[in-house]
């Protein structure tokens, strides 16, 4: 399904259970709605489920330009709209969860929770150069360069070994993102920092993170953690980045439990 918003073509599907509570689902950078695979059948008995894939990647419009978070969840805040949606659980991981926290600072009213998974609040100036180069690398050479540095900060080796099947599907979403979205999207993460806002949230908040995350390690989630009052964190044992597939029975029952209370 597409959706017209802001200017742009959104890609989404919306599947589970008519009438009930709506999962949103925003997936990391470089990833698509697919990244969703082993949380979709687990939400779709009890809710209805909408993954989409983020300005940028996938089946969607990817301008060539700079982004801002805030376009981001500005993208996603017309989505719910123009599904006829009135209210959503959110769960997002790594740019995915960046998305919703500034979802949750510019729509609130919008939100019933929020889960936000392997990400962070604010993005040091350290890191701007980093940014920089993989911005430099994706316009001169493509997304193939960046398909085993990727995958190495996103899976711990012995999954990475034991699941060449996963590993193939996921190298062939990353070669397949648009360079202008790659671009655009690192762009908006690089200037990203919300941490001054999270103390103003009153939406229930669950933050979970692989244990072994290289990208967005264990304090990034407590810093999330300790900035919105009343969250819950949980720590998924030996996952790295993308912990909803390197540990999905973990992250699953997490989730449930979580949006069962909410």
């Amino acid at each position: 399904m597409q959706a017209e918003v802001n200017g742009i073509t959104l890609q989404y599907e919306i599947t589970g259970r008519k009438g009930a509570p709506v999962v949103v689902l925003s997936h990391c950078l470089a990833g698509s709605m697919d990244i969703w695979d082993p949380q979709v059948k687990e939400l779709e008995e009890n809710y209805r489920v909408l993954r989409y894939d983020t300005r940028g990647h996938g089946a969607s419009s990817a301008p060539d330009e700079d982004y801002t978070m805030e376009m981001l969840a500005s993208d996603v805040a017309a989505l719910i709209d123009a599904a006829s949606i009135e209210k959503v659980h959110f769960v997002g991981i790594s740019m995915g969860g960046m998305i919703g926290q500034t979802l949750a600072v510019m729509h609130p009213e919008k939100l019933s929770s929020l889960v936000l998974c392997d990400t962070t609040c604010m993005v040091p100036e350290a890191m701007q150069p980093t940014w920089e180069e993989r911005i430099r690398t994706a316009r001169e050479k493509g997304m193939s360069p960046m398909v085993e540095e990727t995958l190495a900060r996103w899976f711990s080796p012995p999954f990475r070994e034991s699941n060449p099947g996963i590993m193939d599907n996921i190298k062939n979403i990353i070669r397949a993102t648009p360079v202008s979205g790659f671009a655009g999207c690192a762009r908006a993460i690089s200037r990203f920092n919300v941490h001054g806002k999270l103390p103003s949230l009153h939406i229930p908040a669950l933050i979970m993170v692989g244990e072994n995350d290289p990208g967005t390690p264990v304090d990034s989630a407590r810093q999330i953690h300790e900035a919105i009052p009343g969250s819950e964190m949980a720590v998924l044992p030996g996952a790295y980045h993308l912990s909803n597939i390197e540990a999905a029975g973990a992250f699953n029952e997490k989730m449930r439990h979580f949006l069962a209370k909410h």
